[in-house]
């Protein structure tokens, strides 16, 4: 294993100290803890979000000003516990309540519902908005029901911009369900990634062999193939995901998600050749972004996400200005 750490072990605590020592103007970890809070304090609905680290620029990346207001952070892989997850919501928390964006994984739901619980028995009032964006497998290792992955960053951007617009706590909620029903996701996976106190990488793949479907944790997805061109990797998951939608959409988004380990030089082919597929089949692309957003510490793979923008007014949410570590 070459990777460049101290002791595994401490792994968490000190990247949680380089987020924190590299960008003191817009973020500060609250005291004994492994929250990630935003430095400015405006009265408006608390965004909190979070899960296993090594999913990095998610989610203290993305804390700031127009997005998330916390990101609580567990051990690798491994959801934050609720005592963890209160103290995100506490610091969030100006008056208005806090919504709390959680990916769709076992560990994640029981825990952010149980610090949701232990915060409502303090008078803070909470939602809950579960991403479930990733189509390539009904149930997983981890998860009853579609797992989430990359879309989740859509969510906080989106979210994010409505609530520094003033949305309330129900408003939001509502608006969070609907931009989940809309974001897709699905992805492919060249080589596992390596958890560092494991040492080896978490599945095995032949130096030609390409697995459709993998989760962000490794999770196994739905077909091994022989090692395609970005053209025709493109057309499968181009194609799956215009399938997923009842209707075609009109008007999408578009995400290409690194997943930690593929250079952006093959991120900016593949997308190219997305937008030709995307550009024959009549759909206008109203939203691009490209680069590490949700990513599986270094496995080398990407993920590709659409978002329904048909008769929405998402796009200049989406464009909208921020003040984050890593949109």
């Amino acid at each position: 294993m070459k990777k460049i750490i101290n002791e595994p072990k401490n792994i968490i605590e000190e990247m949680l100290a380089g987020i924190v020592g590299s960008y003191p103007h817009l973020v500060h970890r609250v005291d004994d803890s492994r929250v990630i809070l935003k430095n400015s304090e405006k009265k408006q609905v608390g965004l909190v979000s979070g899960g296993g680290s090594g999913h990095e620029p998610a989610h203290a990346g993305f804390v700031g000003d127009g997005m998330l207001s916390a990101a609580v952070l567990g051990d690798v892989f491994t959801s934050p516990t609720p005592d963890q997850i209160e103290i995100a919501i506490e610091h969030a928390d100006q008056g208005a309540g806090v919504l709390l964006i959680v990916k769709n994984y076992t560990g994640d739901i029981l825990n952010f519902e149980m610090a949701k619980d232990m915060a409502e028995m303090n008078d803070i009032a909470v939602e809950v908005v579960v991403v479930d964006d990733d189509i390539a497998v009904k149930d997983s290792t981890y998860t009853a029901g579609k797992r989430g992955v990359a879309g989740t960053v859509l969510v906080h951007k989106i979210l994010g911009d409505a609530a520094k617009k003033g949305l309330n706590l129900a408003e939001l909620k509502t608006l969070g369900d609907q931009v989940v029903a809309a974001t897709k996701t699905i992805g492919v996976a060249l080589k596992a990634a390596t958890v560092p106190e494991v040492g080896k990488p978490g599945f095995s793949l032949a130096e030609t062999e390409i697995e459709f479907g993998v989760g962000i944790h490794g999770e196994p997805g739905y077909r091994r193939e022989k090692l395609q061109p970005s053209k025709e990797l493109a057309y499968e998951l181009v194609n799956k995901l215009i399938a997923s939608y009842e209707q075609k959409p009109q008007e999408i988004g578009v995400l290409v998600n690194g997943m930690g380990g593929t250079p952006l030089m093959e991120q900016f082919v593949f997308i190219n050749d997305v937008l030709k597929l995307l550009s024959k089949e009549n759909i206008p692309v109203s939203f691009h972004k490209v680069g590490n957003y949700m990513t599986s510490i270094d496995m080398q793979g990407l993920s590709l996400t659409f978002i329904d923008l048909t008769n929405t007014n998402w796009q200049s949410a989406l464009t909208s200005p921020v003040t984050t570590i890593s949109w």
